[in-house]
């Protein structure tokens, strides 16, 4: 099996004058997940949709599993899978007869199509609602036939596009670990993603896109370590306290301070030390802070340092391209 399952050269993409990507290159190992970050219109929904053969690019190159995205798109739209932001099932089918349709349009042998639905019910705990109209389901059971739809002809490449996206805490944890499971079996994973304590759970290598760019690269702890091991954060009463508060932790020792409103927030390599002088220095000046934590830095850190905002829900997709990369049709 080839060493990386996707692999993306130079990929450049325009709208009009608008440059959604600039020419970006990354490699997806096979059997991982790997992290497509960024803010709104930083490009991950075009890179996924030339990725899936919904669009074609105007410069570079992606290969999935060998194949070409555009000379040989028939090829790999059999071997990919796609699992986007909003489930796409049909609410007035059951979950089974949901399941046998896909297989139906993947060109399942017919002796094999009621099988793969039986499987995969059992698989994501659906057996016992599997002959019940899919309005039926809860939303963390819509999630998860959506993903089982995308698995029927048993795809070695799945992208997910935001897949936890209005899911509770506990239904978001029950994906997270098909995800793993799936990983386990084989299955490459491309991840996009707006719950950056998603990827730091389940990828194990992730880029940052901003204005058709890469801007950051490398694993979660990787990223994490470039803020160094600690981060402060102090609310203040309002942001012209805040901002007093800024001009007197500035120059402490390795911190690098930033103020979001009545919220500054400062990371450092010096651990406890940093906050000892920065308490100092606020005493010094009168000033106290009205909350305060101190933690190891996050993914949100990451992002928020790298591109200057926090990450965002990414723009809805559009449900008959979903379905038409699911069943490998053409355009």
């Amino acid at each position: 099996m080839a060493e990386n399952a996707i692999v993306v050269s130079d990929l450049e993409k325009r709208f009009g004058d608008v440059v959604a990507l600039a020419g970006i290159s990354f490699s997806v190992p096979t059997s991982s997940v790997f992290g497509l970050l960024g803010p709104n219109g930083a490009g991950k929904t075009t890179a996924n949709r030339i990725l899936t053969t919904i669009i074609q690019p105007d410069g570079g190159s992606a290969t999935v599993l060998g194949h070409d995205v555009v000379q040989d798109a028939d090829a790999a739209r059999r071997i990919m899978g796609l699992a986007g932001q909003y489930a796409a099932v049909d609410g007035l089918l059951t979950g089974r007869e949901n399941l046998r349709m896909i297989g139906k349009l993947t060109h399942l042998p017919p002796t094999q199509v009621r099988k793969r639905a039986n499987e995969l019910l059992e698989q994501f705990g659906l057996a016992d609602a599997g002959d019940r109209p899919v309005r039926t389901y809860s939303g963390g059971m819509r999630r998860r036939l959506d993903l089982a739809a995308a698995l029927v002809h048993r795809p070695p490449v799945l992208f997910l596009d935001e897949p936890t996206t209005g899911l509770d805490i506990q239904s978001r944890q029950e994906l997270w670990e098909t995800i793993r499971n799936l990983v386990a079996d084989g299955t490459t994973v491309l991840l996009t993603t707006q719950y950056l304590e998603e990827a730091d759970r389940l990828a194990e290598d992730l880029v940052v896109v901003d204005k058709g760019r890469i801007i950051a690269q490398g694993t979660p702890s990787e990223l994490k370590s470039k803020l160094g091991d600690t981060v402060v954060e102090m609310g203040f009463a309002d942001e012209e306290t805040a901002r007093r508060a800024l001009s007197l932790v500035t120059g402490a020792d390795g911190a690098r301070p930033e103020r979001e409103g009545p919220l500054v927030r400062l990371s450092s390599s010096a651990g406890a030390k940093v906050l000892v002088e920065v308490l100092r220095r606020l005493d010094g000046g009168g000033v106290v802070p009205n909350a305060l934590s101190v933690r190891e830095p996050s993914l949100d850190d990451v992002f928020l340092s790298i591109t200057g905002k926090h990450a965002e829900p990414t723009e809805p997709e559009a449900q008959p391209e979903k379905q038409l990369a699911r069943a490998g049709g053409r355009r």
